[in-house]
């Protein structure tokens, strides 16, 4: 499949929430759901308060993704249930609120928001959330975890970090879950309007290469760690592709390889995402009593005259140039809507 095809792909969007559901009814429902989108479970309430639950799904090609809220629950996968119910797939739960218990044959995880757990869910396991959950959820069939990792699925559950504290890897595949999450439609059951849903599966399976297998993975993988730790580091002018090149695990040559195949170099979509960041502030009305010297420190210049030459060499106008005509519009506009029209007009 080339690119173009890639890109072409269509998403199935489903969407789940409790609201208007009658309280007894609600975890039946919910277990239906999760069957149907995503993974069967035994569910239920710790305590008899009414379950509260939405649930939002992006079926691509072959992964599934999903972002999930409830309040305090109980899910299982017992012997007896897996084998009336496989999946064939490996899950990955990525905290975000919420702390979790997962209970294995091998023993117990805790999981915190940050945090994410990696395991074989036709392997029996109990999650628990004492105060509820929100989270995201990837699933990723056996066959490609096979070519992914080179074994059929995990020995034992594992757990890694993609807050602020992790590697850029594991931070870009939780970015990227999340921000594509963010853009499924409203109106379910149908094809997603998602653009380029094949290209999000492929730049996915590439960052999945990188964290769960073997540390080497494809372009995509790549690149998208490699912008995740441009944006966590923009605002320091010392960041410069040495630095880059490091954290995603590549020589300054071979990162220089894979940006130029995507029609770029690391220093240029660098100073880029500068430029885009100031011109960001620039037009801010809320940013507008920045002086242009913290204009350019915020978006990682050395120098305020640094940044005023390479903004005019980028935009054709200066800093003040732009914030100018930014206000100068602004203001005519709120005066045109203040305008009242006469009387009996």
């Amino acid at each position: 499949m080339d690119e173009e095809q890639a890109g072409q792909q269509r998403a199935t969007v489903l969407r789940f929430s409790t609201r208007g559901i009658a309280p007894g009814d609600r975890v039946t429902m919910w277990e239906g759901h999760n069957a149907r989108a995503l993974i069967s479970l035994d569910i239920r309430t710790i305590d008899e308060s009414p379950m509260h639950a939405t649930e939002s799904n992006l079926q691509l090609a072959s992964l599934r993704l999903a972002q999930v809220t409830g309040t305090p629950q109980i899910v299982e996968r017992s012997e007896s249930f897996i084998r009336a119910n496989p999946t064939g797939v490996v899950a990955v739960f990525f905290a975000l609120e919420g702390e979790a218990f997962f209970y294995h044959r091998g023993g117990h995880e805790s999981l915190r928001p940050g945090q994410a757990l990696v395991c074989d869910a036709d392997a029996p396991f109990m999650r628990g959330f004492s105060r509820g959950l929100r989270e995201t959820v990837l699933t990723i069939p056996k066959e490609l975890y096979r070519e992914i990792t080179g074994s059929p699925a995990p020995s034992s559950p594992r757990v890694f970090e993609f807050g602020p504290g992790a590697g850029p890897r594991e931070r870009a595949l939780a970015r990227l879950l999340h921000r594509t999450l963010a853009r499924v439609p409203v109106a379910p059951g149908a094809e997603s309007s998602i653009a380029a849903a094949g290209t999000i599966e492929s730049e996915a399976i590439d960052l999945l290469r990188l964290v769960l297998g073997d540390g080497h993975g494809g372009a995509g993988g790549y690149i998208a760690a490699a912008k995740e730790h441009i944006e966590r580091r923009l605002s320091d002018p010392a960041l410069d592709v040495a630095e880059i090149s490091a954290a995603v695990g590549l020589s300054e040559r071979q990162l220089g390889r894979v940006f130029a195949a995507a029609g770029t170099t690391v220093a240029r979509y660098l100073l880029a995402r500068r430029l885009e960041t100031a011109h960001g502030y620039l037009v801010s009305p809320a940013h507008g009593a920045l002086a242009m010297s913290e204009v350019a420190a915020l978006s990682g210049f050395a120098s305020p005259s640094h940044f005023g030459k390479r903004f005019r060499e980028h935009h054709g106008n200066t800093p003040l140039q732009v914030r100018s005509a930014t206000r100068a519009t602004f203001l005519a506009e709120y005066a045109k809507a203040r305008v009242v029209p006469p009387t009996g007009a």
